[in-house]
């Protein structure tokens, strides 16, 4: 029934997908005290205003309407909306120097569209290979498996295989994404503040350049508002990764600037994830 109703929902107009979304956002902050709570304090960190918060409100159930017209068309058929490019010529820059490419991403934006939208321009000549966390439920974590897997598009898992994975990627010249402001498991993070309160940050970010000498860029996709697509921005990391390899030192690097991106469209950022929690315990 549910992959019934998931795929209703991607054969209808972006427009309606986005009004259904930001009801189904209100929802879960009404129904949801958790969620609630954790959001408004993020937001406070942050300094949004009343205004800008309860618009992030509506933009995080449009990032879950939106995932059936993104997950749910044929693997071989371009995303089905207007899709413009910002800084497109950076990674042309970066791609043209053979060294491999990190890719990072903050939950922002519509991520889905980020890294398809770079398998569509670039992937024919320099694929890419996004990590991401595994969902618990089975039917989701398969469907998440089948419909992000696109031609020139490889996902990897969030695990030791995974991390194997994008090295090889990187060695061979190709490019990989991975969300920084994701919370790792214990013993693959550092403390850092992430707009004044500690976060436990990743290092894999900063290892990934330090270990391949590969270049480093920011990708993220803002959505446009009624409906009428997206803007992909790649653009240079706001602050450059300090020399020497110190992991907390670099972690901070990148959550300054995932922070100066956010500042870019403060609503389309996900105040409501957990980003401030205890990391779960390694595998």
């Amino acid at each position: 029934m549910m992959l019934g109703l998931l795929g209703w929902l991607s054969r209808r107009s972006l427009r309606l997908l986005h009004a259904l979304g930001a009801l189904l956002g209100w929802a879960g902050y009404a129904l949801s005290p958790t969620y609630r709570r954790r959001l408004r304090e993020n937001a406070a960190l942050a300094g949004l205003t009343p205004a800008e918060r309860r618009a992030s409100v509506a933009e995080a159930g449009k990032l879950v309407s939106e995932l059936p017209r993104l997950w749910l068309r044929p693997r071989d058929r371009a995303i089905d909306d207007p899709v413009r490019w910002e800084g497109a010529e950076l990674l042309e820059r970066l791609l043209a120097q053979g060294k491999g490419l990190v890719l990072l991403t903050p939950h922002m934006g519509s991520f889905e569209v980020s890294a398809q939208a770079y398998a569509e321009r670039f992937g024919a000549h320099q694929p890419i290979t996004v990590l991401y966390r595994p969902a618990r439920q089975a039917w989701l974590r398969e469907l998440e498996e089948t419909a992000r897997a696109r031609p020139a598009l490889a996902t990897a898992p969030a695990t030791l295989a995974g991390v194997r994975q994008m090295l090889r990627a990187l060695k061979k010249g190709e490019t990989v994404g991975l969300l920084p402001d994701q919370v790792p498991p214990e013993g693959m993070g550092v403390w850092v503040p992430f707009f004044g309160k500690p976060a436990y940050t990743m290092t894999l970010a900063a290892r990934l350049v330090q270990q391949t000498g590969a270049a480093v860029a920011v990708l993220w996709t803002e959505r446009v508002a009624k409906g009428a697509g997206y803007v992909v921005r790649a653009m240079a990391l706001p602050e450059p990764l300090p020399d020497g390899g110190d992991e907390a030192a670099s972690a901070l690097a990148i959550n300054r600037s995932m922070e100066a991106v956010i500042r870019m469209a403060p609503t389309q950022y996900l105040w409501g994830y957990h980003r401030y929690k205890q990391p779960r315990s390694a595998a």
